[in-house]
Order: C-alpha cells, then sequence, then structure tokens
C-alpha cells in the first residue's frame, strides 16, 4: 500500500456494492476509488452516483489500474472464482465478499494461489469484523452467564423467488447467502478466550440437519444440530422463505446473552440466573457496520500481512467446508462443484 489512504476498486454494481460504497464514503482512512462492471455504461452510472472517480467497462481494467490498493469483490458468490482468481495472479490484494466461493474446493484454490504469489485475501463475512465479536467474547470469559453450554440462533429472510436463491448457477439457497452467518455465529462464539485477542474455536464433533427444498432444488430453509468439543450444543437456522427473529442466544449455567441480530448486531442483553435482567449494551455506533472489515484489511496490508487477523485464511475454508458437506446430505448441488 503506497499511502495510509486505502484505495479500493469495488468489482460489481449491484445492492452489495452499494453498500460498499457508502460505507467506504464515511471513511477518512479508506475511499472507493474506482468501479469495475461489465459495461462502461454501469460503471459510470454507479460511480456518479456515488462519486467515485474512476470507472472501467470491465472487471480486468479495473484489476489493472497501478493505483488500486484493494480489490473489493461484490458480485455473487457463484461469480468469485474467475475473478479473484485474475486479480490475485495480477498481484491485487483482495476482500471476497461471503461465502467466499461455490464451494470447498474452488476456496482451497484461491487460498493456494493466494499463498504462492504472496498476496493478501481476506473474506467479507462482516459479522467477524465487528467490535461486538469482543464484546462478547470478553462478556463470556469473564464469568457473566458462567459456564456457556447452548448457542441457538435463526437467520430468516422472505425472498420471494429471487434468481440468485433459486438458481443453482447462481449457488441458490438459504445456506450460502444466510446459514454462513449461523455457522459463523457457532465458531465465533463456542470456545475458549485465551487472552484479551486470542480465541480459539471448539472442534465440531457431530453435525445432524434437515433442510426444505425449492422446486428447483436449492434448500429454502434448514436446521443444523451441532455437538462440539466443548461440551456445547448449537442449534442454528436459516431460511429464505420466512421473516426470522434474527436472534441468537448463548446460554450458560449462570445466565445467558441475547444478541439481537446475528446479521448486524446492536445490543447485547445480558440475563442472570432464572432470566433475571441485569444490563442491555449498545454496540459502537455505526456507518453500516461494512467498515470494520474495510479497516481490518487496511490495518493488516500496512502490518504486512497476508490474511486479517479477524478472519484466517484456515477459517474461511473451514466453513466452506462444513456447507459443502451440508449440501451433499441435503442433494443440493451447483454446476461448478
Amino acid at each position: 500500500m503506497k499511502e495510509q489512504i486505502l484505495r479500493v476498486g469495488i468489482v460489481g454494481t449491484g445492492w452489495i456494492a452499494e453498500k460498499a460504497a457508502i460505507t467506504l464514503r464515511g471513511l477518512t482512512e479508506c475511499e472507493a476509488y474506482a468501479v469495475g462492471s461489465r459495461t462502461k455504461e454501469t460503471a459510470e452510472a454507479f460511480a456518479a452516483k456515488w462519486n467515485i472517480g474512476r470507472a472501467y467497462g470491465s472487471y480486468g481494467e479495473l484489476i489493472a489500474d497501478p493505483d488500486v490498493d484493494l480489490i473489493y469483490i461484490g458480485t455473487p458468490h457463484s461469480h468469485h472464482f474467475d475473478v479473484t482468481r485474475e486479480a490475485l495472479t495480477a498481484g491485487k490484494p483482495c476482500l471476497v465478499e461471503k461465502a467466499f466461493m461455490a464451494n470447498a474446493r474452488q476456496a482451497q484454490e484461491i487460498l493456494q494461489l493466494a499463498h504462492e504469489r504472496r498476496v493478501f485475501l481476506a473474506e467479507a463475512i462482516w459479522t467477524r469484523y465487528q467490535p461486538v465479536v469482543g464484546m462478547v467474547r470478553q462478556l463470556i470469559a469473564a464469568g457473566r452467564i458462567g459456564m456457556p453450554k447452548l448457542i441457538t440462533a435463526t437467520l430468516g429472510y422472505s425472498m420471494g423467488e429471487k434468481p440468485r436463491i433459486m438458481r443453482p448457477d447462481l449457488c441458490g439457497g438459504a445456506l450460502l447467502d444466510l446459514g454462513v452467518y449461523a455457522l459463523n455465529f457457532v465458531r465465533m462464539f463456542c470456545g475458549e478466550t485465551e487472552s484479551e485477542k486470542s480465541f480459539v474455536s471448539a472442534d465440531i464433533v457431530s453435525m445432524e440437519s434437515q433442510c426444505v427444498k425449492s422446486k428447483t432444488d436449492m434448500d429454502l430453509t434448514n436446521a443444523m444440530s451441532i455437538v462440539l468439543s466443548n461440551g456445547m450444543l448449537a442449534n442454528v437456522q436459516s431460511s429464505a422463505a420466512c421473516v426470522g427473529d434474527n436472534i441468537g442466544v448463548i446460554a450458560g449455567t449462570d445466565g445467558n446473552l441475547i444478541i439481537d441480530n446475528i446479521n448486524n448486531p446492536q445490543t447485547i442483553t445480558v440475563n442472570g440466573p432464572d432470566r433475571t435482567y441485569v444490563e442491555t449494551i449498545h454496540v459502537p455506533q455505526q456507518i453500516t457496520g461494512y467498515e470494520y472489515q474495510f479497516l481490518a484489511c487496511r490495518q493488516a496490508l500496512i502490518d504486512g500481512l497476508l490474511e486479517p487477523r479477524e478472519m484466517s485464511h484456515a477459517e474461511t475454508l473451514y466453513i466452506m467446508q462444513l456447507m459443502d458437506d451440508l449440501r451433499r446430505r441435503w442433494g443440493v448441488r451447483y454446476p461448478m462443484d
């Protein structure tokens, strides 16, 4: 990185790319420097809307811009592989939207390429980077709820028949779009905090699951029951077919923590024995919640790292392998499998 300001090139012009542009506009340490789309007209319209200085009519042109410090890949996850490979081959650091890739095979290949080329690479699973992660871990480590024993979490949105949910070629279904957050919720909080910044996730001993599929054989609603090596049980579910409460609960021997929205937590409610209310803790004010992943990438690049501290490559691959295993059990397949 040539300067302290992180110059981000946005790949894609959809809703998720707009959220990235809004976020970057609110930061002083990072900026939306350029945007790339499949057509010049679309890129120019996006650039004009969000006051972005450079617009490219192809992803390759954006990647070739020597002034871009980080490529943010905001296309559907079905299209992450090719553009990420092109960027890494060109030596460009990448922040890739969740789900990281379509499957673990693609993830392994991309991670290997990043390691071989010694190019920074990160998964943009925004919940991993938010301050609430450390806040919850410290509450658990401080013994505020005793010994954690059970996690429950739901994430559901009524999405109708959106193509990216219904179509196998777009890696449809609830799992890669929503279930990935539920699995990350388990991995973030089922474990031990060894120090202020050191957390070790518990191993998964066994996992059972169910899903209800669409007429196109994509998983619309799913449920997973997970047993962990530290004696915890996690029951999590996701759905693209209904409006969920989106609440996460970490239950311990002396109380519980209620996280109001596992997709973007705003409050943590602490309850004591017999569910007696103790306090509500608010997370720091956000721009969108995406800012933390951009700031984490900036710091990692300044420090010369090849992966962010908040979401390791090993963890990204582990989650992809979990989702591959679940899809195999459900008979949910994509053309790129």
